[in-house]
């Protein structure tokens, strides 16, 4: 194996260990598209519960976020890629794959093309803020109801 073989593994490992801050400095490909620059401010918590719903609406027949499925699992997509990779591979997949070295790679593993979902910029960016409070903070769950106050709502 030669030297610079070894160096470009050793870069690639490392770049997929970075966070997305750290890859966005060391000039980490943001992908082809729309989102040329995202200001990750403090983690919203409303904005993450909008990016689940149209997450489950759109995204989740290919994806699941701790495992493998049509898809990669997305728990650590950050720890991947930039927020606007992220959002270029949603917004504009074809092109993406067609273009991008990391897109492309991805598409000769799951052998299966993105497709394009009718996604708005602004519902990209709430499911860039999911993933991002996924993989800070764990799943987003809804209160519990308890099963005595549904059984009292019946009986009235």
């Amino acid at each position: 194996m030669k030297l610079t073989n070894v160096l470009v593994a050793v870069v690639a490992i490392t770049a997929m260990e970075m966070s997305a801050p750290v890859l966005a400095e060391t000039g980490a490909s943001k992908g082809i598209g729309p989102m040329t620059e995202i200001k990750l401010e403090s983690l919203s918590e409303s904005m993450a519960k909008q990016g689940k719903e149209v997450f489950n609406a759109k995204c989740s027949m290919c994806h699941k976020m701790e495992e493998r499925y049509v898809g990669p699992a997305l728990n650590d997509v950050f720890k991947r890629r930039t927020p606007e990779w992220i959002g270029n591979i949603i917004l504009n997949p074809i092109e993406m794959t067609q273009k991008d070295p990391a897109a492309q790679e991805l598409l000769a593993e799951y052998l299966t093309q993105m497709t394009f979902q009718n996604i708005s910029n602004e519902q990209a960016r709430q499911i860039i803020e999911y993933f991002r409070y996924y993989s800070e903070k764990g799943d987003l769950t809804e209160p519990k109801v308890e099963a005595k106050s549904k059984a009292k709502s019946k009986t009235k």
